[in-house]
């Protein structure tokens, strides 16, 4: 695992404090957790002081945090520096770009994104371009595979890359713009890049085949219909409901069993009804 350390001090600002719009923010946060667990609104405190100061952490503003959470300032840096979504050093004023090099990016082309972010920016990773407005790192799954390959910046993903596609992205960046996140190819979310193949006739999804018992097969008439240009065959009216069969004749019942009293008069009978035993003679004597 990497060592993350802090920014050198000749970097780091003299004092940090909220905007009286972030310290609202804040507050309110801090207030949704109970007495004495205020130390849970660490990470959203970071993050949205890291978003203030223009996309990274300084020591001034972990302090500052700590102090409204009541934190000692090592428990804040501990969180700070285990957590790779808070950049301990300044990164670009535009966009801080995160360029997923897992294997399912990578075999993407992955790294041909990568060059074109040390052709543009910086040779090496978390150093800020000549104009101070780019940066960029290599970052683990950001959890598009589908899309591969992709970066974040920011908040935003960035999916189904080319360089072509990052140049312009970071062309757009430079000039202060927003480009539009998401796919770059023009898919859906994570649709087929060719298109949809399967699933699409309405008839699957428009309700009409619920109830209808084989939905597939009046589904698959539906279709061919419709492509040979003839009406769509009426869906027949679901199928009454089959009668009941009859009820078994019913036998004849069992006897009550007889009322406890009954049952052990009845055995007592029967007990005295069978022959005695004859009693077995004594040892070398006879019986009288």
């Amino acid at each position: 695992m990497s060592v993350r350390r802090l920014a050198p001090k000749a970097v780091q600002p003299e004092s940090f404090a909220f905007t009286a719009e972030n310290l609202a923010w804040a507050e309110k946060t801090i207030a949704k957790y109970p007495a004495g667990r205020q130390a849970s609104a660490v990470i959203p405190l970071l993050m949205r002081a890291q978003e203030q100061a223009g996309g990274w952490v300084s020591e001034p503003a972990m302090r500052y945090v700590g102090d409204m959470l009541g934190m000692a300032p090592i428990r804040v840096y501990e969180i700070a520096t285990f957590y790779t979504q808070f950049q301990l050093n300044p990164v670009g004023a535009k966009a801080h770009i995160q360029v997923c090099g897992t294997t399912p990016c990578m075999l993407r082309g992955a790294g041909d994104l990568i060059k074109v972010c040390q052709r543009r920016i910086h040779e090496e990773p978390f150093h800020v371009s000549e104009n101070g407005a780019l940066s960029w790192e290599e970052v683990e799954c950001a959890g598009t595979c589908v899309n591969a390959p992709m970066v974040q910046v920011w908040k935003d993903v960035y999916e189904d890359l080319t360089p072509e596609d990052l140049e312009k992205i970071l062309d757009a960046f430079e000039r202060g713009e927003h480009p539009t996140p998401g796919p770059q190819n023009g898919r859906v979310t994570s649709a087929p890049v060719t298109g949809l193949r399967v699933l699409t006739s309405p008839e699957l999804f428009d309700g009409s085949m619920v109830g209808q018992g084989a939905g597939l097969a009046l589904a698959r008439e539906a279709i061919a219909a419709r492509a040979n240009g003839a009406a769509t065959p009426p869906a027949p009216p679901p199928a009454a409901a089959a009668a009941a069969p009859p009820a078994p004749p019913k036998s004849d019942p069992a006897p009550a069993a007889p009322p406890p009293a009954k049952a052990v008069e009845a055995a007592g009978n029967a007990d005295s009804e069978k022959p005695s035993k004859p009693v077995a003679p004594p040892p070398g004597g006879k019986v009288d």
